[in-house]
C-alpha cells in the first residue's frame, strides 16, 4: 500500500474519508512537531485513551470526554523524538472490548473487511495504518488490544514485555518499523524451540481453517530455517489463569463513577475481588511466565491471533454484557495469556491464497528477549 508521506498528503486523504473510515476521533493537522529527532517526518496519531495536551480525550465515550492538560509520558516520549501527532485514534470505551465502537461516537469500519470490526481496542490506530494514512499509530494492549486489530486489519502489532497487564506500543506494517519505534535491534544468534498451539485456551470455540493453515505454514517456515518446531497442547490451568486475569483487570474498574452496559458488568465483577484475592492474582501473574516455559519446554509459542475472520460491526455490542464478553473471548482465546504473563508477543499477517485478506499468526515469548522475538518475527514476515 502507499503511505501518506506528509501532513499535506494526509489532509488530502482525509477529505475523501468519513469518520467511520479514517479512524480519527479528533483531528488537528496544524499541530507542529515539538522537537527534531529520529522520528522526524513520522506522523503518529495518539490513541484516545491517553492524554495529549490541548486535545480532547474521549476514553472511547462521548460522555467521558475532557480536555487534556498534560501529555501521557509515552506519547510525550515519541513526540520528543520528532514525531508529529495530528490527532487521536478511536478506541472502544476504556479499552474494555475488542472492537472499535466507542459509546455515542462513530464506530470504525474495517478497511479490508468492509462492514466488519477492525478489532480493538486500538481499532482506529489499526485502520489508519491499514489504509496507508500513516506509517505507524500509537496503541496499547492490556489483553490483546494491539495484536487483535493488527490481525483483523492485516498489519503488524507488537506488545513489548512488561510487568503490568497494559503496555504501550504501535501498529505498523513491518517488523522493522516496530523495532525502530521501540529502539530495539532485533538479534537472534541461536535456534529456538517453537511450540505450535492451535487449540483455544480461554474459551471453547472452533478455529477457522485459514488460521490453522497459516499457523501450519508459519511453523514449516520456521522449521525450514532450522528451528525446532513441536506441537503442544493447552495450558491446563487456562481457566484459572483467565480468572486471575479478570481479577486484575476488573478490580481496576471499581473506582469508575459513571458506568453502564459492559463497564457496569465488569465493574460488578471487580467488586467481588477482595484485596487478598487481587494480591494473590498479581503474585500468580508475576510467577506465570517461567511456569509456562517449564510446562511447555519451548522458547516461544506460535498460535493463531484470532479464531476467525472479523465479525460484523455490532456483533459484540448487540449482545448482553455477559454474552458480549464471552463472544469476545471466543474470538480471541489466546492473547490475554501473554498479558498476564508479561510476555512479549507479536501478531503478523499471513497470506491466504484466493482472497486479498490475510489470516494472522501470533508469536508469544516464554524465554526470548524482545530483541530475539522481533528477530524471529522478521524471519516470518520479512
Amino acid at each position: 500500500m502507499r503511505m501518506t508521506e506528509s501532513i499535506t498528503d494526509l489532509a488530502r486523504a482525509l477529505e475523501k474519508l468519513t469518520p467511520e473510515e479514517h479512524g480519527f476521533s479528533y483531528i488537528d493537522l496544524d499541530r507542529e512537531p515539538v522537537a527534531e529527532g529520529d522520528l522526524s517526518g513520522w506522523i503518529i496519531p495518539a490513541k484516545d485513551l491517553y492524554d495529549l495536551k490541548g486535545m480532547p480525550t474521549t476514553f472511547g465515550s462521548k460522555a467521558r470526554t475532557r480536555m487534556a492538560e498534560e501529555t501521557d509520558p509515552f506519547i510525550a516520549a515519541y513526540e520528543a523524538r520528532g514525531a508529529r501527532i495530528p490527532g487521536k485514534s478511536v478506541s472502544s470505551e476504556l479499552g474494555m472490548s475488542v472492537d472499535a465502537e466507542p459509546r455515542d461516537l462513530p464506530a470504525v469500519d474495517n478497511p479490508i473487511w468492509p462492514g466488519h470490526t477492525p478489532g480493538g481496542s486500538s481499532g482506529g490506530a489499526a485502520v489508519m495504518v491499514a489504509r496507508g494514512l500513516v506509517r505507524a499509530a500509537h496503541a496499547s494492549d492490556a489483553g490483546g488490544s494491539i495484536r487483535i486489530p493488527a490481525a483483523a486489519c492485516g498489519i503488524a502489532g507488537y506488545k513489548p514485555s512488561a510487568t503490568t497487564l497494559a503496555v504501550h506500543g504501535y501498529l505498523t506494517t513491518t517488523v522493522a518499523d516496530q523495532a525502530f519505534l521501540h529502539q530495539i535491534t532485533p538479534s537472534l544468534d541461536r535456534k529456538v524451540r517453537v511450540g505450535v498451539l492451535t487449540e483455544p485456551l480461554m474459551a471453547q470455540t472452533d478455529v477457522q481453517a485459514e488460521y490453522l493453515t497459516a499457523v501450519r505454514e508459519a511453523a514449516e517456515k520456521l522449521a525450514a530455517a532450522g528451528h525446532e518446531v513441536i506441537p503442544v497442547g493447552p495450558w491446563p490451568e487456562a481457566s484459572e489463569t483467565f480468572e486471575r486475569f479478570k481479577d486484575i483487570f476488573t478490580s481496576r474498574l471499581v473506582a469508575l463513577e459513571d458506568y453502564d452496559y459492559l463497564a457496569e458488568w465488569l465493574r460488578e465483577r471487580g467488586l467481588t475481588v477482595s484485596k487478598q484475592q487481587q494480591e494473590e492474582s498479581e503474585a500468580y501473574a508475576f510467577a506465570l511466565k517461567p511456569r509456562l516455559a517449564e510446562f511447555w519446554d519451548v522458547d516461544v509459542i506460535l498460535n493463531p491471533t484470532i479464531s476467525c475472520d472479523p465479525p460484523v460491526t455490532g456483533a459484540f455490542s448487540s449482545l448482553s454484557p455477559q454474552d458480549n464478553f464471552e463472544a469476545q473471548t471466543r474470538w480471541v482465546p489466546w492473547t490475554s495469556l501473554f498479558n498476564i504473563a508479561g510476555a512479549a508477543a507479536i501478531s503478523l499477517p499471513w497470506p491466504v491464497p484466493g482472497r486479498p485478506q490475510p489470516a494472522a499468526v501470533h508469536l508469544g515469548s516464554l524465554t526470548l528477549t524482545d530483541a530475539e522475538l522481533l528477530a524471529l518475527a522478521r524471519e516470518l514476515h520479512e
